[in-house]
């Protein structure tokens, strides 16, 4: 059985979803049902519950998030429906990975030039005031953050709610993307929000189309570096009054590094 058969018996759920015929593939009334309560639950009512917990009860944001993502990801592998091999077995073909480095080329050349017009001061501070952590953040991010974001974003709301769908590759596409958005509410500013959801749809458009988890994990990490190089990084900062502060990121950074 090809890989294409494969995709097309999952209809719209994770590259490593195991095979199912078609005709079970729309869940039945209760099960949608029980489906979409889990999904606002886990999706719109957990960023919300991020949110108090950082800016109410000053919990630090660094520390409470990785656990809440682990779980995710490790309810996916525990999942007898998902094989992670064949999750990570699904290499983007040349066509896919040139297309998604002119894409970010050029819309990454467009954000790049609109920090540089717009926030002249904070257009590349990062790399060049702070080099040494810059390159750790550039090693470090898409080894430990991106992994597991794409893990619990892409592969698990795939695979867990693609069914809910159905065909409808569009709707999949804008929801997950905008849910993606709200995750970054946390960091109470609207570019976080907005700049996410664009890059979430952009993730969930190119998960669609691959399968390929290594496919989003490089446009993923590609975007991100650029984000803290141009200056947008502060964006993505919950803040120095709450506890995981830029020098406490640092330190941590300090010890997980050999730089």
């Amino acid at each position: 059985m090809n890989n294409r058969l494969l995709v097309s018996e999952a209809g719209l759920a994770a590259g490593g979803t195991l095979a199912r015929p078609a005709h079970i593939a729309n869940p039945s009334v209760a099960r949608g049902t029980w489906l979409s309560v889990e999904l606002l639950v886990l999706f719109v009512g957990l960023p919300l519950a991020l949110v108090f917990a950082v800016q109410t009860l000053r919990l630090p944001l660094f520390l409470i998030l990785p656990p809440v993502l682990i779980v995710f990801v490790v309810v996916l592998l525990a999942d007898r429906s998902f094989l992670l091999r064949r999750e990570l077995s699904r290499l983007p073909s040349l066509y896919e990975v040139m297309s998604l480095l002119a894409i970010f080329v050029v819309a990454g050349g467009s954000v790049a030039a609109f920090v540089q017009q717009t926030m002249p001061g904070q257009f590349l501070a990062f790399p060049t005031q702070r080099p040494e952590t810059w390159a750790k953040v550039m090693i470090l991010y898409p080894l430990l953050s991106v992994p597991v974001q794409e893990l619990v974003y892409r592969t698990f709301f795939f695979h867990r709610y693609g069914p809910l769908f159905g065909a409808r590759r569009g709707l999949l596409v804008a929801t997950n993307g905008l849910l993606f958005g709200l995750a970054h509410i946390v960091f109470g500013n609207w570019v976080a929000i907005v700049g996410s959801a664009l890059i979430g749809m952009l993730l969930a458009y190119r998960y669609e189309a691959t399968r390929s988890f290594w496919a989003i994990w490089l446009e993923h990490a590609l975007w991100g570096a650029l984000v803290f190089t141009v200056g947008l990084g502060g964006y993505f900062f919950t803040g120095r009054n709450n506890l995981p502060t830029w020098g406490y990121v640092q330190d941590v950074l300090g010890r997980l590094s050999p730089f």
